[in-house]
């Protein structure tokens, strides 16, 4: 696909293109094929059901899970809140505790947020300086009366890749659901839940190059049997997971998208890992510019980089017309508050509020990554200049009991 325009966009992690292959997979359920898969009673509503049934085989087929085993949602929002929402409500003969990460997306923190305005217990667990949950932190958090643990397979503003084999294994010896918000990592790098002792997760089909407003939650129908009360109700559509008419172009792109990660994502991966590389060696050469989380284990595509003295928002204003990046989740953009994730890692406010998302994708190139660093690098230079802060480290002031931000 390629980019006409003058501004490049390095802000896949917020939502990618819709890849054309993907487009011309829907199209027919637009015109030709406009059933309802839920109508079982002619030609129209057959085709579109066998439709859906391709493109549930497809997702199910990248994450290697059954196709029975997925409901298909609106988005890993709408996904998140299902499963921890029903999970909450009907475990509560076991009890009426969770236990996540305080890095998680807002999407999994306000449906917790929920949990507790409706009687439930929530504990947030705190983060290493890498962005990684500390194992034994984790079995101590969890209580006889735990019903859920919901833990992200990798971070949207670091990449920082959590260990979810060993957390799977801590959850299992003590006998207790594990969730992982999948949305980032799902077709770039390989997940396997159940290899890993997840029994729910959320994916979202924007991330991999297919429609927005469609997704999907993977629920264990065997070893064990997880069961969860609907939060959508109208007809029982999804084994009465989820109800309501489903998007049939939407999860034929769905589909599409996840049958073309899995072929692509081993090699795409490698690409970008480079050339992600390539931006974040050339940037990190400036002085005072720090990534935020380790280099391994981490997404190929994300870097995320502070550059000291500097607001991230004003770098952003003086690249607006050349660069397209982010200063964090694409969810908490009007949030003016520093991103709580790099806060509960441990960095300044400061430093957080100096941070940019670059996220890379599968229409980034070489020349794209080489005009960027420039794009960058001259930017850096024309708001330090501008900056007192800056001025004054160069004096060799001491700023930080005053606070340069």
């Amino acid at each position: 696909m390629e980019n006409k325009n003058k501004l490049i966009y390095l802000d896949y992690n917020s939502t990618t293109p819709v890849d054309r292959r993907v487009v011309d997979a829907m199209l027919p359920y637009f015109y030709d094929h406009p059933g309802n898969a839920a109508s079982h009673h002619h030609a129209y509503g057959w085709a579109a059901e066998d439709a859906v049934d391709q493109a549930r085989k497809q997702v199910a087929d990248l994450i290697n899970v059954s196709a029975k085993e997925l409901v298909f949602t609106s988005g890993a929002t709408e996904s998140n809140n299902l499963a921890i929402k029903g999970v909450f409500q009907t475990y509560q003969s076991k009890g009426k505790h969770i236990v996540t990460v305080k890095t998680e997306h807002k999407a999994v923190l306000d449906a917790c947020l929920a949990v507790e305005k409706m009687g439930g217990e929530v504990t947030y667990l705190e983060v290493d300086e890498e962005g990684l949950v500390n194992l034994d932190l984790l079995a101590e958090a969890i209580r006889p009366d735990t019903v859920l643990v919901s833990i992200m397979w990798a971070n949207n503003e670091t990449g920082v890749i959590q260990p979810m084999e060993a957390i799977g294994k801590v959850c299992a010896e003590q006998n207790t659901l594990l969730m992982s918000d999948a949305t980032q990592a799902v077709g770039k790098i390989p997940i396997f839940p159940k290899e890993a002792g997840v029994h729910l997760l959320s994916c979202s089909a924007h991330k991999l190059y297919g429609p927005k407003g469609v997704g999907a939650l993977y629920v264990s129908n065997r070893q064990p049997r997880v069961k969860i009360g609907a939060q959508i109700v109208g007809g029982g559509h999804e084994e009465g997971m989820r109800s309501g008419t489903l998007n049939v172009p939407g999860i034929v792109g769905f589909g599409k998208s996840a049958a073309l990660a899995k072929t692509e994502m081993a090699k795409e991966a490698e690409r970008l890992a480079k050339l992600r590389n390539r931006l974040e060696t050339a940037l990190l050469e400036l002085p005072e510019v720090y990534r935020n989380g380790p280099a391994s284990p981490r997404l190929p595509q994300v870097s995320n980089l502070s550059f000291k003295y500097i607001k991230g928002e004003a770098l952003m204003m003086a690249f607006k017309e050349e660069l397209a990046v982010s200063s964090g989740s694409a969810c908490t953009s009007a949030n003016p508050d520093p991103s709580h994730v790099l806060l509960s890692m441990g960095i300044s406010e400061n430093m957080a509020e100096a941070a940019l998302r670059f996220s890379l994708g599968r229409f980034t190139t070489t020349e794209q990554i080489d005009r960027s660093i420039e794009v960058v690098k001259k930017a850096v230079a024309k708001v330090r200049a501008e900056s007192p802060a800056w001025q004054l480290f160069q004096d060799g002031v001491d700023l930080a009991p005053m606070g340069w931000a």
